[in-house]
């Protein structure tokens, strides 16, 4: 308020008329400036404002323009934003239903901000329980039992609404009381959740269901559709360059019998990890380091005598093309072909000024090596160890480390020195990855693999170290796979982050291959329906436009 000028105030003074008391102060303070301004009402009232009409007019079209189909989410958030900080959300009815809530909660931490879980307070009762009446919004259920799948340690609210959700959605197919458009959807949600889904499997599925749905839109239906079939004509390249690799430099039909012949299904493996055109390159590393992968699993296995491991550890650990000359001509089709890859990475590593690259993938596979070397050593020994002591190899053993490092050689600007570094630390997302694909490898192989001479699974080395059933080590596991998936999305969450989001993403996408080859069996072995399904959709089948 600006100062009145000297002449506006008062010049006598309030005395007090007992002069004779002392006051601790007198001060003279000015009059109200204004008077009886504000004793008389408004000459209009409120009701009879023609402005009342005006504002009410502003108001449904602001109402309107919040309905309304934007081109751009952005504009719809930056209008949100703008009715909040001016003060007028109080007359507008901004949509914050379950759907919307469950949606825009799944969509940032799926692209990694830590939103918190307690936007879902809202949705239960006084009790602390979700109100029964969600039921009524399918489509609501639906996505929070989705969105429960991005939780993380502690989370406790998610953990009630993923048992909520699931319990009801449940309930409700198998009684038909879902709407035809969605029963599609939740069979496959309650199979699988798209937190674990692979992504270009998940677009496959996606088209049908989004076709039917009121918000579809043929334009941008049409463009992911050719899209798709555009990528699919790369993948179909580079299957058929892998398959003639494959077959004129092992052929493992006829040289290499004991061995699982699986060349597509690696591919398709990789794909699942990074399915992004620019990425064609690791997708042709990961498959050619995993065929050897899946040689040496066998001949640890299942072939080779302890004699002949021995010497072929130790091969690699020198990586000469002299060793080859100490082995057996089995081992040594196997030792050479596997140095003739690790060139071909080296020059192309050359190529793009990477070679730093190849120091790591070398000691990735030496280390893959020594750990298929540890489980041979207990299995000629009778060896039954700890779980723990077992975890600790077979987080190696499972080869996502040597898959991990070798794929993002190929990665183009992702794979710097420090990635490889971080990735050497063992970093928790990696091990957490690790410890979801041991798991669920063994609880589905346990059976088959302890029918002949094989180091002890987990549950083994679990049950004899606690004294408990195999089923009881298989439920503490089941717990530990869960608690994985958690600080996995934990881990996707803390920015900034230390090494790119694509590096973070390959981690993830190579544990929901984990979760669709493992979850009921061992497709990959067994050639299950799930991988046959995958590949046809992804390599086979065009999508029909």
């Amino acid at each position: 308020m600006s100062q009145l000028p000297a002449s506006a105030i008062p010049t006598g003074q309030i005395n007090n008329p007992k002069s004779d008391v002392k006051r601790p102060l007198q001060l003279n303070y000015r009059p109200s400036i204004w008077g009886d301004r504000f004793l008389s009402n408004p000459t209009k009232s409120m009701e009879n404002d023609g402005n009342l009409v005006q504002h009410q007019r502003f108001k449904e079209e602001v109402q309107r323009m919040l309905r309304a189909p934007v081109r751009k989410p952005l504009e719809k958030l930056e209008l949100i934003d703008a009715i909040q900080r001016l003060g007028v959300k109080k007359h507008v009815e901004i949509d914050e239903d379950l759907y919307t809530v469950a949606l825009c909660f799944r969509l940032l931490r799926q692209h990694g901000y830590n939103i918190s879980s307690h936007v879902f307070n809202k949705f239960k009762d006084n009790k602390g329980n979700f109100k029964e009446s969600l039921v009524h919004d399918m489509r609501g259920m639906l996505c929070l039992y989705e969105a429960s799948y991005l939780s993380v340690q502690g989370e406790d609210i998610l953990d009630e609404a993923l048992k909520f959700c699931t319990t009801k959605l449940e309930s409700m197919v198998a009684n038909d009381l879902i709407p035809s458009d969605l029963a599609t959807q939740v069979r496959r949600a309650l199979k699988r959740p798209i937190r674990k889904c692979l992504p270009r499997v998940e677009a496959r599925h996606y088209f049908s269901i989004y076709k039917e749905s009121a918000s579809c839109n043929e334009v941008l239906l049409n463009f992911a559709k050719l899209d798709f079939n555009r990528l699919q004509k790369q993948y179909q390249m580079e299957i058929c360059h892998l398959s003639k690799w494959w077959k004129d430099n092992l052929d493992v039909a006829e040289k290499l019998p004991f061995t699982r012949d699986r060349v597509v299904e690696l591919y398709f493996w990789g794909l699942g990890g990074c399915f992004e055109p620019q990425y064609s390159l690791a997708r042709k590393i990961f498959t050619k380091v995993s065929c050897f992968v899946s040689v040496l699993d066998d001949m640890y296995d299942a072939y080779g005598t302890y004699e002949e491991l021995k010497l072929f550890t130790s091969a690699v650990e020198r990586w000469e093309r002299s060793c080859a000359d100490q082995l057996p001509e089995y081992m040594k089709l196997v030792y050479n072909a596997l140095l003739d890859v690790f060139e071909e990475i080296e020059e192309e590593m050359s190529k793009q000024g990477k070679l730093y690259c190849i120091f790591y993938a070398k000691e990735a596979m030496k280390k893959q090596v020594e750990s298929y070397f540890v489980e041979a050593k207990w299995v000629n020994d009778n060896y039954t160890p700890t779980a723990e002591e077992y975890m600790s190899n077979a987080r190696v053993s499972c080869a996502y480390f040597l898959l991990t490092t070798v794929t993002l050689a190929g990665m183009g600007e992702n794979a710097a020195k420090e990635a490889f570094d971080w990735l050497f630390t063992h970093p928790k997302i990696l091990k957490e990855a690790e410890t979801i694909c041991r798991l669920m490898d063994d609880i589905v192989s346990n059976e088959l693999e302890q029918q002949r001479e094989h180091v002890p699974s987990v549950i083994e080395c679990y049950a004899k170290q606690h004294g408990v059933s195999k089923q009881e080590a298989i439920d503490e596991f089941q717990k530990q796979i869960v608690s994985s998936w958690k600080n996995i999305n934990k881990e996707l969450i803390l920015r900034p982050t230390q090494v790119p989001m694509p590096l973070l993403v390959l981690v993830l996408n190579l544990t929901r291959v984990m979760d669709l080859l493992y979850k009921d069996e061992d497709a990959y072995t067994q050639g299950g329906g799930v991988l046959i399904e995958g590949i046809t959709l992804l390599l086979v089948d065009p999508v029909p436009i």
